[in-house]
């Protein structure tokens, strides 16, 4: 089988130290497409240029809520530049992060990039790549007020199934990763299954959320036919089915076909 992965870090600056070598691991699993993910300006660039460099890899060009200090109309501006590349698929990762921002003002602060960059996806008709973590329901709120025309995914979804069936009115699509394969991931395990299966892809996020049994160790897209198997053990499908309606919607998505 074939298989993509719709969201790693391949700019991460320790998986650049080898990057040839992963590339070469990514091939031997079947890894055939991957969206490296921009998170500021400096790591937008790097997604394009790796992207231009191998085949498999395609970019998503953003700014994380993480990195809004400092952040300027000029960089934004560099951002919409790197987003008229022919290999750049979407706009992210972009959206809301309140698990390391407990201060209103500066959750407050993340808005309106959130929504600027939303803005610009829409004009330049790519589709969005949206962190939100612990900021399900603001995210919701900004959505539901800022349509994303060409569509968006939720990226390492760790919502309810109630704060789903709302995305799903708004069209979105739900990424999914490693800690599916966790014994005590019960939430991330319902709503997989109760996800509608023409609107689930698959991801790692990698380096990070390594799946068992690669868990406390650096990730790779490598790892994505063990995330694919959860998915199928959980719907109680053939994974070479599970893996063929995944392909679907990553193409629906992000036009890539291959």
């Amino acid at each position: 089988m074939r298989y993509f992965d719709s969201h790693c870090h391949l700019n991460d600056e320790a998986v650049l130290e080898r990057i040839d070598e992963e590339i070469s691991l990514c091939r031997e699993a079947g890894i055939t497409a991957m969206i490296c993910i921009g998170y500021d300006v400096a790591s937008s660039r790097q997604a394009v240029a790796l992207a231009e460099r191998y085949d498999e890899i395609y970019a998503a060009v953003g700014v994380h809520p993480e990195n809004i200090e400092g952040l300027t109309l000029d960089c934004l501006n560099e951002i919409k530049s790197l987003a008229i590349h022919p290999k750049v698929v979407a706009i992210g990762e972009i959206g809301l992060d309140y698990y390391w921002y407990r201060d209103p003002a500066v959750r407050e602060a993340q808005k309106p990039w959130f929504v600027a960059q939303i803005k610009f996806a829409n004009e330049i008709g790519l589709p969005v790549s949206i962190h939100a973590r612990e900021a399900t329901q603001d995210t919701y709120e900004i959505l539901k007020e800022n349509s994303v025309n060409a569509g968006a995914v939720l990226h390492c979804y760790s919502g309810s199934k109630e704060m789903m069936d709302q995305f799903l009115k708004l069209g979105l699509y739900f990424g999914f990763d490693g800690p599916i394969t966790y014994k005590n991931a019960v939430t991330p395990k319902e709503c997989v299954k109760h996800c509608p299966i023409d609107r689930l892809l698959v991801e790692t996020d990698s380096p990070y959320l390594s799946p068992v049994p690669f868990r406390g160790k650096p990730n790779s897209p490598k790892n994505i036919p063990i995330i694919v198997e959860e998915m199928a053990k959980l719907r109680e499908i053939d994974a070479e089915k599970m893996n063929s309606e995944l392909w679907n919607n990553f193409s629906r998505l992000f036009r890539v076909k291959q």
